[in-house]
C-alpha cells in the first residue's frame, strides 16, 4: 500500500495568520484560517477535512463490506459532522456522527443496519479517530 502525505504552512499568529493546506495528488490546494475554523468562514478547516476524509473511507469500506457479500451496491452517500469543542487543554474533537443511506439491492434494513455498524468500526479512518468520545452512527437503507 502506498504512504499518502499532505502539507500545510501556518504563518503568522492564531488569529491574524492564514495557511494553506495541500495534498499529495494535487487536487486540493487550499486556505486556511481562524475565522474559518472557529467561526464562520470562506475558507477549508481540519474537522472539515477530517470529516470529509472519514465520510469517503466510511462509504468505501461499507460498500466493500457488502459487495464483498455479494449484495449489489448501486450509492452510498455518506456525510461525516465533525463536532470541534473548547476545552481546558485546547479545543478538542468530541463527536463525530456519521449519516449515510445506501440504495443497495438484495437486502433487509436490518442487514443493511448491521453492515452499517460493522463499516463504522472498521474502516481505517473510523479506527485512527478511535479516541474520539462520542461516534454516532445513522443509517438508512433506500428503497
Amino acid at each position: 500500500m502506498p504512504k499518502r502525505y499532505a502539507d500545510a504552512e501556518w504563518k503568522g499568529a492564531l488569529k491574524e495568520g492564514t495557511g494553506t493546506v495541500k495534498v499529495e495528488s494535487g487536487v486540493l490546494d487550499t486556505g486556511y484560517d481562524y475565522v474559518s475554523r472557529f467561526e464562520t468562514g470562506p475558507k477549508t478547516n481540519p474537522e472539515e477535512l477530517l470529516g470529509a476524509a472519514h465520510a469517503g473511507c466510511y462509504a468505501m469500506f461499507l460498500s466493500a463490506l457488502l459487495s464483498g457479500d455479494d449484495f449489489t451496491v448501486n450509492a452510498i452517500n455518506a456525510r461525516a459532522d465533525v463536532t470541534l469543542t473548547p476545552g481546558e487543554g485546547g479545543p478538542t474533537i468530541t463527536e463525530i456522527t456519521l449519516t449515510v443511506e445506501g440504495n443497495v439491492d438484495g437486502i433487509d434494513e436490518s442487514k443493511f443496519l448491521d453492515y452499517a455498524e460493522k463499516a463504522k468500526t472498521g474502516c481505517p479512518i473510523s479506527k485512527a479517530l478511535a479516541s474520539v468520545p462520542t461516534m454516532n452512527l445513522n443509517a438508512k437503507l433506500l428503497s
